[in-house]
């Protein structure tokens, strides 16, 4: 037979979810590093065009921002105008900090999580789950379910989730862990590399 749950074992429960989103939030964040040499057939080109070229991962208005802001040095100079011609052979280093991109609320949710790797998560969603916070669905959703289980995706535009599916609707859902791999599942899903099928169940 169930035992009856203690105010002081469900206030202990809640004072626990309460911690580990609390200590998500004062986490360390890992800074994104990393450096490339600009080939010779890059002479001539534009410096922003060029770091596009370097850091494939990532969007070049992302790359952009952050040559403005100085994140990105070119032989160890920093802040370098994004239209200065490139010689060829330059050094550019990109060393920057994840911005926070999901404001949503971690909520200890359980998932069904078929697939995970460092890349991606695939998780089974129930029906009757919504995908995204919004008009009357601000707390209980997929995203806060993933921000519960899964801290890091905080620093990714929609906690990682590049698709959604209906409420009432169940399947799979591949999510993204890091932004090179949410950067190609949007580009896959937007050139239909990447695909979706559905069963209807009468």
């Amino acid at each position: 037979m169930p035992q009856p749950i203690e105010d002081d074992d469900l206030d202990d429960a809640l004072a626990t979810d309460a911690e580990r989103a609390e200590a998500t939030e004062d986490d360390p964040v890992e800074l994104l590093s990393s450096t490339a040499v600009l080939p010779d057939e890059a002479r001539g080109m534009r410096l922003d065009q060029a770091i596009a070229q370097a850091f494939p991962d990532y969007s070049r208005s992302r790359l952009t921002t952050w040559l403005k802001e100085g994140k990105i040095s070119v032989n160890g100079v920093t802040c370098v105008p994004q239209r200065t011609p490139v010689e060829g052979g330059e050094v550019v280093e990109l060393l920057v900090e994840p911005e926070r991109q999901t404001e949503a609320a971690p909520e200890n949710i359980p998932l069904n999580v078929v697939y995970s790797d460092e890349h991606i998560i695939v998780i089974n969603k129930p029906a009757g789950l919504v995908v995204h916070p919004g008009a009357g669905n601000a707390t209980g959703t997929l995203m806060n379910a993933l921000l519960f289980h899964f801290p890091e995706l905080r620093l990714l535009p929609r906690a990682g989730i590049v698709h959604r599916l209906d409420k009432d609707t169940s399947g799979l859902l591949v999510i993204a862990r890091t932004l090179p791999a949410h950067k190609t599942l949007i580009e896959a899903l937007s050139d239909r590399d990447m695909h979706r099928e559905y069963m209807a169940v009468a």
